[in-house]
């Protein structure tokens, strides 16, 4: 244990009668001071002394009130994408199985690894009806068998080949609102004069 520190009473010139009455006034305090010589020596003014310079603040500060409603924050990710390790059971021509989804079951051959971590494989599609796709390398089981693949260039084959292209919504004109509502009347007096 550190050892007591002794705490020495705080020294003052105007000690109290009473809690908070001290036993001087303010202007017998002021003659016991001495600040009457102070100020005679500095022209009756009390010398100023230079501010510090402020610290710069922090440019963003705490707001004073939160919102009702959470604003959601996008999280930043730290982390840096590492390259998929591939199973040392898979290289290029070997024939996997495939585990889970559409093609549960069917044999297809390894074609190469993709930039994102997956598997490029193929039936080929004339022989079992597995197109050319991507798989997880967890849905897959590598066999022995092994088909020669050294004449097939999938180079043009990326990521970027398999991306869905992106469809624009498209906004009806003004135009376009008011033949909608036609085809709705014409549609509601034919059945009228049906009924």
């Amino acid at each position: 244990m550190a050892p007591n520190k002794v705490v020495k009473p705080k020294v003052t010139r105007n000690p109290d009668l009473i809690r908070g009455i001290g036993k001087y006034s303010r202007s017998a305090m002021y003659h016991k001071r001495g600040l009457w010589a102070i100020k005679a020596k500095n022209g009756g003014v009390f010398p100023r002394h230079d501010a510090k310079p402020a610290e710069p603040k922090p440019s963003e500060k705490a707001p004073k009130f939160y919102p009702a409603e959470d604003v959601k924050k996008p999280l930043v990710n730290k982390r840096k994408p590492k390259p998929t390790k591939l199973k040392a059971s898979i290289t290029p021509g070997t024939v996997l199985i495939i585990l889970a989804g559409r093609f549960k079951g069917k044999r297809v051959v390894f074609l190469k690894q993709l930039s994102s971590g997956l598997l490029l494989v193929t039936g080929p599609f004339k022989i079992n009806g597995v197109p050319l796709r991507r798989v997880n390398q967890a849905y897959v089981i590598g066999t022995s068998s092994k088909v020669d693949i050294s004449g097939v260039n999938v180079d043009k084959f990326d990521d970027k080949y398999f991306a869905k292209e992106a469809q624009k919504k498209k906004k009806k004109a003004e135009g376009e609102f008011f033949e909608a509502e036609k085809d709705v009347s014409l549609y509601f007096s034919c059945v009228l004069l049906l009924m």
